[in-house]
């Protein structure tokens, strides 16, 4: 699968907000974003008032970077949500929050979206006592995501809880840092997405 390999900093001027690609850097103060917050390249200093489909490919690219897919990937999920009984916005926004790194992710067993998809395509992850080593791997409720035992003692896990011991875990998860594991409690609401998305607007833009 396709991924971005570029300076992720980038990726958060281009939107104008911090998009916390890159863990506990993202939250010091020499965050790129702190030093120059104007867009990336030499008319970056000089944005103009977005149309309405610049408004939709923006909030698209968004969404996209902050869970690390491309467009192909992305536009795939778009048409499971639509097909999906329900509300297509927060069916969307449910299948990116149940993918396999990103559950990683919100439990505090990686720094950011990118390390957990490392963690799990190195084959450090068991779903219910099963190895599984692929990120967009769709979690269910009563899932129980944990590192494999033998990997436990790893000092890149301590390293990890150092950092992330304060963060809070979603509604719709219920950790255990001490052993390392978790389990989905329930399917994540939107009111459990805390980020400053308008899925209606991706949603605008897949259905012209």
């Amino acid at each position: 699968m396709a991924r971005y390999t570029g300076p992720v900093c980038r990726l958060c001027r281009r939107e104008g907000e911090k998009l916390f690609l890159k863990g506990e850097r993202c939250s010091k103060q020499n965050c790129a974003i702190n030093k120059r917050p104007t867009a990336p390249g030499q008319h970056g200093t000089s944005r103009k008032k977005l149309s309405e489909f610049g408004q939709q490919t923006r909030e698209k690219q968004k969404t996209k970077r902050i869970y690390g897919l491309m467009e192909k990937q992305f536009h795939q999920y778009f048409e499971v949500a639509r097909s999906t009984p329900g509300v297509t916005g927060e069916n969307l926004l449910r299948l990116l929050e149940m993918r396999l790194d990103n559950t990683v992710y919100r439990l505090g067993l990686g720094r950011s979206r990118t390390e957990a998809r490392q963690i799990v395509r190195h084959n450090l992850i068991t779903v219910n006592g099963k190895k599984v080593n692929i990120p967009s791997y769709q979690i269910k409720v009563g899932d129980v995501i944990q590192v494999r035992d033998k990997s436990k003692t790893l000092q890149r896990f301590k390293d990890v809880l150092d950092v992330t011991a304060s963060r809070s875990i979603p509604e719709w998860l219920s950790g255990d840092a001490e052993n390392l594991r978790g389990t989905v409690v329930m399917k994540p609401l939107r009111e459990h997405i805390t980020y400053d998305l308008r899925e209606t607007l991706i949603v605008e833009l897949y259905s012209k």
